[in-house]
């Protein structure tokens, strides 16, 4: 089966070695990985995500995926392999463990947080099935021998129609965390890994008129502000926004992510923390309601028309990294939240969890997930300095609390080796 690119195309141009476009998942499990199991779980995993076991191949000046029936490669290290390469047997995603982390590395043109997710509630549930012995609940996970329906295959913004007109906005430039923090000589990827009881955090969020994404979204907003209270530039973070809800494609396994735009205005930096959280609750609401999304989604369709109307490879590279600097240049820091991991009975033997992604240009990057009781903030950025992290920590003392700096590791992702970039 062959499928023509579409809402991969401005991911794979954007993607470089410096700064490809992966997701990275580790997972540490409590025991010891079993490598004959792990093998077992993700050849059974991947028979029921066919649409993920494809490799990229080009037709008539256009670039496809075509069924890709090698093995999914799995080595015995921390680091993976690079995807779309000999390495990698040509695949988009690729398994790894070492002592007891487990690593998914997936090209983040094809999927998203939310469509990773799935493929991890898949792999688990055959892993700790095997590895434990025991028989877990089958309710939510998808598995093998499921009918699979285009419900699933078909992307959902190439097919849509009668898209509202997006509307011309022109937004002001917003503060560039490595300027302002005098780092261009500090050029090291980060990820400052931040552990925070669920149960206590939501509490806070319900007592302060918060959600999980919104209120670490106004942590680092006040922490930036107090940083640079002279700084004229908007402090402006985008919150992710899953599109499928919108598009009416719930089983989508596309890359379907839009954003909402949270400023720290002037105004209401004098606020209770309590009457900020409702502003952004409030920002949230407004741009999350169908016919807006929707217009974003369009945007983002015309974007993708116009490289995929330009000739050469070259072309279609030079257009997404203007299009993705013009980005990076409106946005100081980027919050993502997929919501409740949901790993269900297998969350038991997960000790810790890591989602890693490229942030967009200077930009800071907060990846939130619940696992096992847990929030897990990894805060990546383009350089090594602790100066925005101590920052948001402060922010997280002041408001009472408790946290667990769990670690820091520079921000490794695996190459994408794609033919236009080589």
């Amino acid at each position: 089966m062959e499928r023509r690119l579409f809402t991969e195309l401005r991911s794979f141009y954007e993607s470089s070695r410096e700064k490809p476009k992966d997701i990275r998942i580790r997972i540490r499990m409590r025991d010891l990985i079993d490598p004959g199991v792990l093998r077992h779980a993700v050849d059974t995993a991947m028979q029921r995500y066919p649409y993920f076991s494809v490799e990229l191949q080009k037709k008539d000046g256009q670039w496809f995926f075509l069924d890709n029936h090698r093995p999914v490669v799995i080595t015995n290290s921390l680091h993976g392999v690079e995807l779309n390469s000999e390495a990698s047997n040509y695949h988009m995603i690729s398994f790894a463990w070492q002592d007891n982390w487990m690593v998914m590395d997936v090209c983040h043109a094809m999927t998203d947080g939310t469509g990773a997710y799935e493929i991890l509630r898949t792999l688990l549930y055959y892993y700790c099935s095997e590895k434990y012995g025991v028989t877990l609940k089958e309710d939510g996970i998808r598995l093998v021998g499921d009918l699979i329906t285009d419900e699933e295959w078909v992307d959902p913004v190439e097919i849509a129609t009668d898209l509202p007109v997006p509307p011309r906005t022109e937004m002001s430039k917003a503060i560039n965390p490595v300027d302002a923090a005098g780092l261009q000589n500090d050029v090291q990827p980060t990820v400052y890994n931040i552990a925070i009881p669920e149960a206590e955090f939501m509490k806070f969020n319900i007592d302060n008129d918060g959600s999980p994404g919104t209120m670490v979204a106004l942590f680092l907003s006040r922490a930036i502000a107090k940083m640079y209270p002279e700084n004229k530039d908007t402090i402006r973070v985008a919150l992710c926004v899953n599109q499928r809800k919108a598009l009416h494609a719930p089983r989508a396994h596309q890359s379907l992510v839009g954003g909402v735009m949270l400023e720290y205005k002037e105004k209401l930096r004098n606020w209770p923390l309590d009457r900020q959280a409702t502003a952004y609750r409030g920002m949230v609401f407004a741009q999350t309601q169908e016919e807006t999304v929707l217009a974003g989604v369009a945007s983002q369709k015309g974007i993708n028309q116009m490289i995929l109307s330009k000739e050469t490879d070259q072309e279609r590279m030079s257009l997404a990294s203007y299009i993705s600097n013009m980005a990076s240049g409106i946005m100081t820091a980027t919050v993502s939240y997929v919501g409740k991991a949901n790993y269900k009975e297998a969350e038991k033997y997960i000790r810790d969890f890591r989602l890693w992604t490229p942030q967009t240009g200077n930009c800071i990057l907060i990846e939130i997930s619940a696992v096992n009781g847990r929030f897990t903030l990894d805060f990546m950025q383009p350089f090594s300095s602790p100066v925005y992290v101590n920052a948001f920590l402060k922010e997280l003392d002041e408001n009472g609390i408790t946290y667990d700096l769990q670690d820091v590791n520079p921000l490794e992702l695996p190459n994408i080796k794609l033919p236009w970039s080589e």
